[in-house]
């Protein structure tokens, strides 16, 4: 007897109420928690992680769904086909039919293979490194389904080392603990990962994330056509994009708060044969020092962690993108390019342009947008959930305004 027959009769409904699967029909994942007909169906009678049958207020079968009752997104559908639940063949196909596209794409092994809801499994996260995989789980569903998960991933790729990061801030929303656990084989604490031509090591176990930042990866090639003899890389983290530059024959300065991340640039540099300028501190501090000294890059790339994480912070955060700009437009030389970027969902294109353009009035310069990029096409976009467009990179050149 097959998975599906076995388990699909016992599933419990979560019923909607009138009107409210709309959203679903049109291709969205989530179910807030406003939505669901609690008389019918309390939340409270599931537990976090639950797999349930969504119905509409008619009856209508909308999809499965995991459920985490004390959450604002109170389920996340992981299928609509009604003859097949979430199991482990669903995680294999997933995790297959992601696969091609990452490998007609890249096919050196080192991607995003699964990025959440854009790849039909909310709540999770895999990125392969040749034969060492990492995933990140950050919804109740996800933690209940990670044997399958293993098991698919152990089919489809035969890793020699497979390890879970579960210890980022998102887990928090659906009351998870944070670890660090290998799942299975061995996995070192930084593995390689290849980028055109080059090769990085990707610290893995106790870098951000899960060690490596791909969605960056095709803005980074795209910036090795522009003139860099000398880079100054911001909030650098392993220094992908000033090692990329130096490797090319770029000087490359880097500028981080963390000493830690500063020795993985340094061993990079080491590993390229090039050579590295470390400066550590706070980048606002870092930046405003350098103007004093006057010192002058051709480009500057300023890749911030999330300074609007929450619709709250927008103000702040705006401004904050504003000023480091700012700061790293004094530090161009007079016909110099500024790499720009921001991994907050809640600022828009729009928004970070007119951060740039009032920073370049504020320092009497000119600023002219070359071209605009996203994340890499291993991160791919949902048409129907917005959240899943996060990365903005702006190229610009930045000249006197007299020019």
């Amino acid at each position: 007897m097959s998975e599906a027959a076995t388990v699909a009769p016992v599933l419990p409904e979560l019923k909607l109420k009138a009107r409210q699967d709309r959203r679903l029909r049109g291709g969205h994942l989530w179910i807030y928690s406003n939505e669901v007909d609690v008389a019918a169906t309390p939340l409270k009678s599931f537990e976090p992680g639950d797999l349930v049958r969504v119905v509409s207020d008619r009856g209508r079968f909308l999809g499965y769904a995991g459920v985490h009752p004390h959450a604002l997104i109170a389920a996340r559908v992981l299928s609509r086909d009604p003859g097949h639940p979430p199991g482990r063949s669903l995680f294999v196909h997933r995790m297959r039919v992601a696969r091609s596209l990452r490998d007609a794409l890249y096919g050196n092994g080192c991607y995003r293979l699964l990025f959440g809801e854009a790849d039909g499994v909310p709540g999770l996260v895999a990125d392969r490194y040749g034969d060492i995989v990492v995933l990140q789980s950050a919804t109740a569903a996800m933690e209940r389904f990670k044997g399958e998960i293993i098991d698919a991933v152990r089919r489809e790729l035969s890793p020699a080392g497979i390890l879970w990061r579960n210890d980022g801030g998102a887990r928090e929303l659906e009351e998870l603990d944070r670890y660090v656990e290998v799942a299975w084989g061995e996995v070192p604490e930084q593995v390689p990962v290849r980028e055109g031509a080059l090769e990085f090591m990707a610290p893995v176990r106790e870098g951000q994330k899960t060690g490596w930042f791909y969605d960056q990866r095709d803005n980074r090639l795209r910036f090795a056509r522009y003139p860099t003899e000398s880079v100054l890389d911001v909030f650098c983290y392993t220094g992908a994009w000033g090692l990329g530059a130096a490797s090319r024959g770029a000087s490359a300065s880097f500028v981080d708060a963390s000493g830690q991340a500063l020795q993985w640039v340094e061993a990079g540099a080491g590993r390229l044969g090039v050579e590295a300028e470390l400066m550590q501190g706070n980048a606002f501090e870092v930046l405003r020092g350098l103007r004093d000294e006057g010192r002058r890059f051709r480009a500057v790339i300023v890749d911030p962690p999330a300074f609007i994480k929450r619709k709250k912070d927008f103000r702040g955060g705006l401004a904050a993108y504003q000023r480091i700009n700012q700061l790293a437009m004094l530090l161009l030389e007079r016909d110099g390019f500024l790499v720009s970027c921001s991994c907050s969902h809640h600022l828009s294109t729009a928004d970070l342009l007119g951060a740039l353009q009032r920073a370049a009035r504020h320092v009497d310069r000119l600023v002219q947008v070359l071209e605009i990029g996203g994340q890499s096409a291993d991160h791919p976009q949902h048409p129907a959930i917005p959240e899943t467009a996060y990365l903005k990179t702006v190229f610009c050149r930045v000249v006197g305004a007299d020019s």
